[in-house]
């Protein structure tokens, strides 16, 4: 295989304009971190972006970072962290998930739109993009956005670039809004709830006025996997709620919020991050090992039939719940899985909720004759081919990663 690394933005530029010109596919990528989401790519060529790395501009009073793609997301957070500052979106670490043991960069965040438990108060990654750079599939470099909070002419193609995986554009550089860190963070434990009941109890909480910043529902099983002891020293399920902010806000909106919900254990901020950080990583699945696992975004109010549907085809599935229903994860063994990794159960179960479903990890084989993603309706895949084309006429970049024919 050859690999081009490019050591700025240009250098970059001419790679992929060669490549267009000999319709030379090209892999994508930096830290390497998020290679096995998608579909299998059979390229022969790869462009690492790796030296398109360090911050380039960080105004913390104008809560405003500008950095290359490929900028490790430990030097993003520690710097954010030396000025109380964070990524509201909390971008989760998927490196244990993925078997990875490269540099998580800021580029792969957003290209995958990745975003964890707080995204059911503050968002996806691509809510927090005011801008970028980028290069793209006939080697012409453009931007769009700016260092601006508001952006109300024109299309929005900075988000349009967040999940795309890389297959309209290389990001080169991107600015992003950032936001005070909490002064104090708690969580609200309850014990023993069903998944119905949780879901509802969740619903319930995230409607109070009491700014619930993540609710997540663990059954028994993933609760036992928790370092955290007061989450693991118990055979139950645990279903738990996030507070941030202001001590004094935090407290009063503690006590509010357990009456409001009849109760509840607190649980203090080393083990209330450290939970989050589990919960975002997808942890509480990880000990398993051979198995398939799938992102489901169903209605929340679904998500208990959805499981227990699955279950009843394949009893070896497992899973939690996150964005207070909104996102649930499966595991499944690969072997009672199947050929297809449990897509047509899956999809199946799915498909009266109203939403949609990813596979996550899989064998090489499963992904490449499974479609990873959703099954677009037949207007948007033909809009989806139309954009594609736009960006990158000769399909060089990271093709077949999201659908065999792109």
């Amino acid at each position: 295989m050859t690999v081009y690394r490019p050591a700025d933005a240009a250098e970059a530029a001419e790679v992929i304009a060669a490549a267009a010109a000999e319709r030379q596919p090209l892999e994508l990528l930096a830290g390497g971190t998020k290679r096995g989401l998608g579909r299998p790519m059979r390229t022969s060529h790869s462009l690492d972006a790796s030296r398109l790395s360090g911050v380039i501009d960080y105004d913390p009073p104008e809560l405003q970072l500008t950095a290359h793609a490929a900028t490790p997301m430990a030097q993003i957070e520690s710097l954010l962290a030396d000025n109380r500052q964070m990524l509201a979106f909390e971008p989760p670490d998927w490196r244990g998930l993925m078997g990875s043991h490269g540099t998580s960069t800021l580029g792969g965040v957003i290209a995958c739109n990745l975003a964890g438990p707080r995204r059911v108060r503050a968002g996806a990654a691509r809510d927090h993009i005011l801008g970028f750079f980028g290069v793209n599939g006939r080697g012409e470099s453009w931007k769009a956005g700016g260092k601006v909070v508001k952006n109300v002419t024109g299309y929005d193609l900075s988000k349009l670039q967040c999940g795309a995986y890389g297959t309209l554009s290389l990001l080169t550089q991107i600015t992003v809004k950032v936001m005070p860190r909490p002064e104090t963070v708690c969580s609200l434990l309850f014990r023993g709830l069903s998944d119905e009941a949780a879901i509802a109890l969740s619903s319930q909480a995230l409607n109070t006025p009491q700014e619930v910043s993540a609710a997540a529902h663990l059954p028994a099983a993933a609760a036992r996997r928790s370092q955290v002891t007061a989450v693991a020293d118990r055979s139950d399920t645990v279903t738990v709620f996030r507070l941030e902010g202001p001590t004094p806000s935090v407290i009063s909106r503690l006590a509010s919020l357990r009456a409001q919900l009849g109760g509840g254990e607190p649980l203090q901020a080393d083990d209330s991050r450290l939970l989050w950080d589990e919960i975002g990583a997808v942890r509480p699945l990880l000990a398993a090992h051979n198995r398939c696992l799938w992102r489901l975004c169903p209605t929340p109010a679904a998500a208990p039939l959805v499981q227990q549907q699955v279950r009843a085809k394949l009893p070896s599935s497992e899973g939690f719940y996150d964005w207070g229903g909104g996102l649930l994860w499966l595991s499944i063994d690969a072997r009672e899985a199947g050929a297809d990794g449990g897509a047509q159960v899956v999809r199946n179960a799915l498909r009266q909720a109203a939403g949609h479903a990813t596979l996550i990890l899989a064998s090489d084989a499963v992904r490449t004759n499974v479609p990873v993603f959703q099954t677009l309706p037949a207007p948007l895949a033909a809009l989806n081919q139309r954009v594609k084309y736009g960006f990158d006429p000769h399909g060089i970049l990271n093709p077949g990663r999201m659908r065999e024919d792109q």
